[in-house]
């Protein structure tokens, strides 16, 4: 009789259906492998040798009486089994397509990719067309790496989490585009990669900005033609085009020594995640993986037999968040981004696709993917930043389900847009979004919204850059290849010149002070800023805001205009100094008592022809100075009077009508000794009364 000891546990011989994914245990020396699947009927994993990736070094079939739990199917395989393996995948088949809400998507042929691999592996031969013909894409097929292979690549342990409050500054960045240009002084070996966003560390302190938004960095399908990155792969994997080569395992090692890196100089790190759908598209896509895996749990069906996919993503599909093993998926990802990534953050691309039920209507009420999130322990200090809206619903404020969410405000953008180009009829609109917005997040009892909860933008990835905003009535995506019917429909003005082409010099000095302007009320505004990367040195893509295709100079970041613009790129520098040395700007709340406001005169003109107004704002709770905020919109110099305080109490530190090489943080302030002060057209001007 054998003793009880010497028995192998049930998980030894069988493996365990947790954790997901591909996992090495060093006290067994054996891997685990579980993979989802609910309809599977037959499932087998396939390891690869490193030079030899069409014929797999071992196949292991799963027994369903012996490698399967409810709806996962699992085995362990020791070291010695594995062997020299360094790659791994399945074959999965099941069902055939069935009518209407049973569109199944198996082919037994297809090598697919485990959708909790944390490395995936792209071989030479990797191809998308072999994903969607039907049949074997055996060499052609994405991989993902066995963990803890001798040759791995050691990460030092993780720095603490970064937090900023008051002082938060967002900027918008593509790893590949920052650095990608010869002209960025990134040694040839970096550009385009986390280790290029390391080397430019230095700049972004000397800008000031206290927080990166990294469009995605997940693995996405380098040959769907998508530059932005937003067409995922792998939820838990990073790109492998932003690593400098060498080992797939560096992948993982360089984006966590990058996120180090800007710890140390206090800069968080916000990741845009797509959780929302993924490159796989429609009927006529690629099978990688979740198709092939279980297509009926991982996207939302239609019933319709011509068009099966829901598509409120614009892609071709969604991904079926109320699927609990995709919220579970979700969870997962969002876990080991937080703790073995480092991440301080997340943006959530499309994030309303998270309150679509399995049918595709709204459950605006209580979307179980929310809680779930708000009872994670390790996401607990992690920030959370919706994209609140998808292509069927807009659900801004308080419409968002993720009541302590904070989001990104288009209604901010859009009206900032407008009376800047001197649209008429918005003075009361644009106090509202200087305000932070609380018609969209009010702080009544029910609510409880806080300013900073809104993200104030001007410009992003998605639209015009700031320059091009000033620059072209007109968009133009030609290059595209969509007949310049695509991209977001921005509240332009081109200052009297279309294009960058022989721009006269008035029309230059112009756009240049109205750049100026969006910024400074970006940074006047309560709420939390952001701006996309190179604006601060006009940053042009030619009239193109939709570019999401174009990996070149289009959307590469072109530092010679850093050295063309030192002016603009001093003003962003001051103006963000600027916002952090006065915190009463950006509160907890809202700035309810502490603010007056004023027109030319004592009273605000609300007139439909008006394009002024201006504001006190008292720093006396935040022990910070008094401002006095001035803001004519209109083509003509106007005069304000001061209604706060008395002459010579005020100092003018802040004129955007005024070009300087230096910045104005350089300028000696000067001081106000009458009741009133001449503001040019299209200008702000800000004074300051220290000690307030």
């Amino acid at each position: 009789m054998t003793a009880e000891s010497d028995r192998a546990s049930w998980e030894a011989v069988h493996g365990s259906p947790h954790p997901l994914g591909a996992t090495w245990l060093p006290e067994h020396q054996a891997y685990n492998f579980a993979v989802y699947s609910k309809h599977a009927e037959r499932v087998f994993l396939l390891l690869y040798d490193a030079d030899q990736l069409e014929q797999p070094r071992l196949q292991f079939e799963f027994n369903y009486l012996r490698n399967k739990s409810g709806s996962v199917w699992h085995c362990r395989l020791t070291a010695d089994q594995v062997g020299a393996a360094a790659f791994y995948a399945f074959q999965i088949d099941g069902p055939p397509p069935g009518p209407g809400w049973t569109y199944h998507a198996f082919d037994a042929e297809k090598v697919l990719l485990d959708p909790h691999a944390k490395a995936v592996y792209l071989p030479p031969g990797f191809s998308r067309r072999a994903a969607i013909l039907p049949g074997s894409n055996a060499g052609k097929a994405p991989l993902g790496m066995l963990p803890h292979r001798p040759h791995a690549v050691p990460v030092a342990p993780r720095r603490g989490r970064v937090h900023h409050e008051s002082d938060l500054v967002i900027y918008e960045m593509h790893v590949r585009g920052f650095t990608q240009r010869e002209n960025s002084g990134v040694d040839a070996a970096h550009r385009g990669t986390f280790r290029g966003v390391v080397d430019k560390i230095p700049y972004l302190k000397k800008l000031g900005v206290t927080a990166v938004e990294l469009m995605p960095v997940q693995q996405f399908d380098p040959q769907e033609g998508n530059y932005w990155g937003y067409m995922p792969l792998s939820f838990f994997a990073p790109h492998d085009g932003y690593s400098t080569g060498g080992e797939p395992c560096c992948q993982i090692a360089e984006f966590r020594a990058m996120v180090d890196a800007l710890h140390a100089a206090g800069i968080e790190v916000i990741i845009d995640v797509v959780y929302n759908h993924t490159c796989e598209g429609n009927q006529l896509g690629p099978t990688y993986c979740y198709k092939g895996i279980d297509n009926t749990t991982y996207y939302l069906l239609t019933g319709d037999p011509q068009n099966p996919y829901a598509n409120f993503s614009g892609t071709g599909n969604t991904l079926h968040t109320a699927n609990r093993a995709v919220r579970r998926m979700i969870l997962e990802s969002l876990r080991y981004w937080a703790a073995d990534g480092g991440v301080d953050g997340f943006r959530f691309d499309l994030a309303s696709i998270f309150t679509r039920n399995s049918d595709g209507s709204i459950n605006a009420e209580d979307p179980p993917i929310f809680g779930q999130i708000a009872s994670e322990d390790d996401l607990a200090d992690v920030r959370l930043i919706a994209e609140p809206w998808d292509l069927g619903t807009y659900q801004l404020g308080r419409n968002f389900p993720g009541s302590q969410w904070m989001q990104w405000n288009g209604a901010y953008r859009d009206t900032i847009q407008r009376f800047c180009r001197g649209d008429a009829g918005l003075v009361g609109e644009m106090m509202t979004r200087l305000y932070g917005s609380s018609d969209l997040f009010p702080d009544d009892r029910q609510h409880a919204y806080h300013p900073f909860q809104s993200i104030n933008y001007v410009t992003s990835h998605d639209g015009f850059t700031l320059y091009d905003l000033v620059s072209y009535n007109r968009k133009n995506n030609w290059a595209n290849g969509h007949n310049n019917t695509d991209g977001h429909n921005d509240f332009s003005w081109n200052c009297g010149w279309e294009g960058d082409l022989g721009v006269p010099a008035a029309v230059m000095q112009l756009r240049k002070r109205q750049v100026r302007n969006f910024f400074c009320l970006l940074m006047l505004s309560a709420g939390t800023p952001m701006f996309r990367m190179g604006d601060e040195f006009l940053q042009t893509q030619g009239g193109n805001n939709n570019p999401y295709n174009q990996d070149n100079e289009t959307t590469w970041l072109d530092w010679g205009r850093l050295e063309r613009y030192p002016d603009m790129f001093a003003f962003f520098r001051d103006m963000i100094a600027f916002r952090k040395q006065h915190p009463s700007i950006a509160r907890w709340g809202f700035w309810r008592d502490a603010i007056r406001w004023f027109g030319t005169d004592r009273n605000v003109d609300f007139s439909f022809d008006s394009r002024v107004f201006a504001y006190f704002l008292d720093g006396s709770a935040e022990g910070d100075d008094d401002l006095y905020v001035m803001i004519n919109m209109s083509t003509q110099q106007l005069r304000f009077g001061i209604h706060v305080g008395s002459p010579g109490q005020w100092l003018r530190v802040i004129d955007t009508s005024e070009e300087r090489q230096d910045g104005f943080a350089a300028a000696e302030p000067v001081r106000i000794v009458d009741r009133f002060v001449d503001v040019p057209g299209r200008a702000v001007v800000v004074l300051v009364r220290p000690g307030g």
